[in-house]
């Protein structure tokens, strides 16, 4: 009997799904809406990760509803809640969820209680740590869950009530496809467009090479005044982000795009679509978000989208996993 069977028959997970329409997906703003519009990409909704104060002011005057962020400093979640909630730009619709560190230890649930402080409208799922903190609040599960399958998806959705969870970076388009017709498409979350987090470390970049110091008592907290990137062997330069542990992340110099996917997996019934800023400036996040939106609408093509995002964008975009053939 295959694996996925037994686990299916042990946890009570049966394969007739049924492949509703999307329950509460909201459109794009009625001013980006042409007439004769298909009905799916009416219902496609483009949700934005920033990461910096000016890439949320440029995201809201885009007119975007629901948007994610991920600082460094939780504190600074406070004023991102703030200007979210003054904005002019805002409808009743909007919703902003923040992100909690992606790594969570023992002892650590101070760096929880700084994120829960802001009061956002809810929050980004990393880790089982998450999941119990802020299981009376709004969640979304981020990719760390790393949902691969069907089983996965119904655990988190299911059992821990997640409005819904991303699809693993780790899968290729087939495998994608695969999982959408397994289980319901309005579970899912894809990200479109991405610097990928290449790996975590306890080591800090920053206190190593910008302070004298020893650890965050006196290091001088050189993360908070400077970018920091690591050069590989062809010159690509990768970004570096601290967390509030003092924990890095490397991400790829090179953004990625499923741009040419994005005509199937409207077919398949996905609805929530991210699309995630990490350095760029707020003209490019605004730039950004309108090719991608002219995308959903089917005003460009997949390709397209692509060659213009190549010449948006200084360093370029590269294809990704979703092109990976899997031996």
């Amino acid at each position: 009997m295959p694996l996925l069977t037994e686990l299916e028959k042990s946890a009570g997970v049966t394969r007739s799904y049924k492949h509703a329409a999307p329950n509460g997906a909201s459109a794009l703003p009625s001013e980006c809406e042409p007439s004769g519009q298909a009905s799916s990409s009416a219902l496609a909704h483009l949700i934005v990760l920033v990461r910096k104060l000016a890439q949320l002011e440029a995201a809201l005057k885009c007119g975007v509803e629901t948007l994610y962020c991920e600082f460094e400093d939780p504190k600074k979640y406070r004023e991102a809640v703030g200007c979210f909630r003054n904005s002019a730009f805002r409808s009743l619709r909007s919703a902003l969820f923040v992100a909690p560190p992606r790594i969570f230890k023992t002892g650590e649930e101070w760096t929880l209680n700084q994120v829960r402080a802001c009061e956002a409208d809810g929050y980004l799922i990393r880790n089982y740590d998450h999941l119990r903190f802020f299981a009376n609040d709004r969640r979304i599960g981020d990719f760390s869950l790393n949902v691969a399958n069907r089983l996965a998806a119904d655990h988190y959705k299911n059992r821990f009530g997640l409005e819904r969870v991303t699809v693993s970076y780790d899968l290729n388009f087939a495998q994608l496809e695969a999982l959408l017709r397994a289980a319901p498409p309005e579970w899912f979350e894809v990200t479109i467009h991405q610097h990928i987090p290449m790996f975590h470390m306890e080591h800090c970049v920053f206190c190593a090479f910008l302070s004298k110091g020893t650890d965050y008592t006196n290091c001088g907290r050189p993360c908070d005044k400077h970018d920091l990137k690591l050069r590989d062997r062809v010159g690509a330069e990768h970004p570096v982000k601290a967390d509030v542990g003092c924990r890095n992340t490397v991400f790829n110099a090179l953004a990625q795009t499923g741009a040419e996917y994005v005509s199937r997996m409207l077919d398949l019934g996905v609805r929530h679509f991210r699309i995630e800023f990490l350095n760029e400036t707020p003209e490019q996040v605004a730039q950004t978000i309108s090719k991608y939106r002219q995308l959903l609408r089917g005003e460009i093509s997949g390709p397209q989208l692509w060659r213009e995002l190549k010449l948006l964008n200084q360093l370029g975009v590269t294809r990704g996993q979703l092109g990976h053939a899997r031996g």
